[in-house]
């Protein structure tokens, strides 16, 4: 595919309607809307988007115990994620075909093809044609996430081509993963997409280097979220007494390839974060460093990476059913 020389970025720094799906979605198609006015080409939304990153909360686990008022918490979580393909991604392809930009979301997906009950922390993909190129599900949900995220595996750790270049993501402290990166810059991205829920200072130092170390634009985006956004009758809302008022500042940067902000960080706000980025920059930037070029040595490192889909029960063959019973 022959890549254009420039591309319009739209990076989101908005929060979720917190366990809301619908209202979630209905507020990503108006920001969606919104950046394509603007012009961008491609809109990109921060982690768990719909219906919510779940700051602060911890569903009324401890070592040994989940209390009843945590699982009815959890319930409505569950019940506010969203099937990959279901309704809320046909709305939101449907935005992205009208809108004529390349979407990069971030959802809660429950799981569809083994139990239905599990959760992952999923990246879309959605073409201008309103089609879904695909998904990432985050590889290593990070401390208590695990307590309501299930993993990823290798079969979702796509970079797709695109007319503005490659394009793929991971998702927040994936991005502290060596290897994880390293299957990005092997798939020759270039648009390296980095939902995030991390607002730190130092997170500003991990996007930097990355840029640098892979020689691609970064796209980082977060969520801004204040504590009266939470919903005031969640059955476990005394969690979030001791919080801050600002649960989440922001911090959504785009970086180019020698490391620059192109958009500085943003905090304490809801924004879009628009650029023109030189795709250009890339090659210039690869003339001294290219990780998977003329600056790696993989007659001494060599990465594997297992792409298959990893399920813990395997069929030999089809179950014969009009033999049940049968002698």
């Amino acid at each position: 595919m022959e890549n254009k020389e420039n591309v319009r970025v739209a990076v989101v720094q908005a929060a979720s309607v917190i366990m809301d799906k619908k209202a979630s979605v209905k507020k990503a198609i108006d920001l969606i809307h919104e950046a394509a006015s603007k012009g961008a080409n491609i809109v990109v939304f921060p982690e768990a988007f719909i219906p919510a990153y779940p700051r602060g909360l911890s569903f009324g686990t401890k070592i040994g115990s989940r209390s009843q008022s945590g699982r009815e918490d959890w319930y409505r979580y569950w019940d506010n994620s969203i099937l990959v393909p279901g309704e809320e991604t046909n709305l939101l392809c449907s935005a992205a075909r009208k809108a004529n930009i390349y979407l990069v979301i971030g959802v809660i997906e429950r799981d569809s093809e083994n139990s239905g009950g599990t959760l992952y922390c999923t990246v879309l993909f959605i073409g201008p044609d309103g089609l879904i190129l695909g998904k990432h599900r985050k590889l290593k949900p990070t401390a208590s996430e695990r307590i309501v995220w299930g993993e990823g595996d290798g079969s979702t750790l796509p970079v797709f081509d695109t007319p503005y270049g490659k394009i793929g993501a991971l998702i927040c402290w994936e991005n502290y993963m060596p290897l994880a990166r390293s299957a990005m810059y092997a798939q020759g991205i270039q648009l390296y997409i980095a939902p995030t829920a991390d607002s730190r200072d130092s997170w500003q130092s991990t996007i930097r280097h990355i840029a640098m170390e892979g020689r691609c634009f970064v796209l980082s985006c977060n969520q801004y979220v204040t504590k009266d956004m939470y919903p005031k009758d969640l059955a476990c809302y005394d969690e979030l007494e001791t919080s801050p008022n600002e649960m989440c500042r922001g911090g959504s940067a785009i970086i180019n390839p020698f490391g620059e902000y192109v958009y500085e960080p943003v905090y304490g706000e809801e924004a879009i974060l628009i650029s023109d980025l030189n795709l250009k920059q890339i090659a210039y930037s690869q003339f001294d460093f290219d990780p998977v070029g003329h600056y790696s040595r993989p007659d001494i490192f060599t990465l594997h990476i297992n792409n298959e889909n990893r399920n813990n029960v395997k069929w030999l063959k089809d179950i014969n059913t009009n033999n049940i019973g049968g002698v």
